[in-house]
């Protein structure tokens, strides 16, 4: 297959990304696995759960997407005590005209971009007020249904399930989350960095790139890419293989409980077109789909309770199934 030339839209949609991960480097420290996980998330119009211990840059990270970006920008700080009706909303009484009648006093959540902060703090039941905005981009308050702001990007940060304190997000809301990415401890250079550039008296001030439209335009041109059908047979057969009763894996048999589901291959393909424009190119490549898989994938393979007696991740075994499945050409 002859790869198609990149459109001046699709070029454009290429160099706002890479002016967004520069702008955010200038703050962020290394972690550059992170930022382009990220800005493949936002361009692919998906949410994204960053997991880390405390400490590690997730909120930062976050408010500086917020500045790089001319888009409205909320903060949900997650707590045991934290209701539905703070995030979402709710209905008030309040005087007009004399009468005493219920008014719709607007959550946290109708902003552009919001920050959910340590997600995995608050109980389930305030943690699923997130499910119908992240998937329909609706909130019902009553009997009146409301649209959120588009764009509309949640960004949850969330602590190891190790931790005291913490609820385990339900697995219908994890497959809402487009990418979960880990936030991995800094090296020793990127840590003498950190502290060069926090400790002194001045800060890096990041700068606006793009705005409400820009990002929409990006997100529809991503969904423009052409992908190749045997490219996408390979696609669908890494979700397939995650499956125990599908896999010819020992390790996902005897491991995996269930794989990820459909929405998990509409990720992997949406991501890789997003990152094949992040490398200049208008069409998806194997190592495009590669690249995202465990991104893409990690947050969607439930383990068995032997897996974590056996030091087994879904990380491990996404890795094992992209070693073997196999890349079939193209034809001619």
């Amino acid at each position: 297959m002859i790869a198609e030339e990149p459109r001046v839209d699709a070029t454009r949609v290429t160099e706002l990304a890479q002016s967004l991960e520069t702008e955010l480097a200038r703050l962020i420290v290394g972690q550059k696995a992170l930022l382009r996980d990220t800005v493949i998330a936002l361009t692919a119009g998906g949410h994204v759960l960053l997991e880390g211990v405390p400490g590690l840059g997730k909120t930062v990270l976050v408010r500086s997407l917020g500045q790089t970006l001319s888009m409205s920008f909320s903060r949900i700080q997650f707590t045991p005590d934290l209701m539905p009706a703070d995030i979402v909303g709710t209905n008030i009484i309040g005087d007009t005209d004399g009468r005493r009648e219920f008014h719709y006093q607007a959550g946290p959540i109708f902003a552009n971009l919001v920050l959910a902060d340590e997600i995995n703090r608050a109980t389930p039941k305030t943690q699923s007020a997130l499910l119908e905005a992240m998937q329909e981009r609706t909130v019902t308050v009553g009997t009146q249904t409301r649209p959120l702001p588009s764009p509309f990007f949640v960004l949850a940060t969330q602590n190891p399930i190790e931790l005291e304190g913490t609820y385990p997000l339900p697995e219908a809301q994890l497959d809402r989350f487009f990418f979960k990415i880990l936030v991995p401890f800094p090296s020793e250079g990127d840590l003498l960095e950190i502290a060069r550039r926090t400790t002194g008296d001045s800060t890096p001030q990041l700068k606006s790139v793009a705005d409400a439209g820009a990002i929409l335009t990006a997100q529809r041109t991503a969904r423009e890419v052409p992908i190749a059908e045997h490219v996408l047979r390979y696609a669908a057969r890494l979700v397939s293989a995650t499956h125990p009763d599908r896999s010819e894996l020992d390790s996902v048999r005897r491991y995996v409980r269930w794989g990820a589901s459909p929405r998990g291959l509409q990720t992997l393909v949406l991501a890789g077109k997003v990152r094949a424009l992040l490398e200049g190119r208008y069409n998806v490549a194997f190592d495009d789909l590669n690249s995202v898989a465990q991104p893409a994938l990690r947050h969607r393979i439930f383990l068995q309770f032997e897996a974590e007696a056996d030091g087994i991740t879904a990380d491990r075994i996404i890795s094992e199934i992209l070693e073997h499945t196999a890349k079939e050409p193209a034809s001619k």
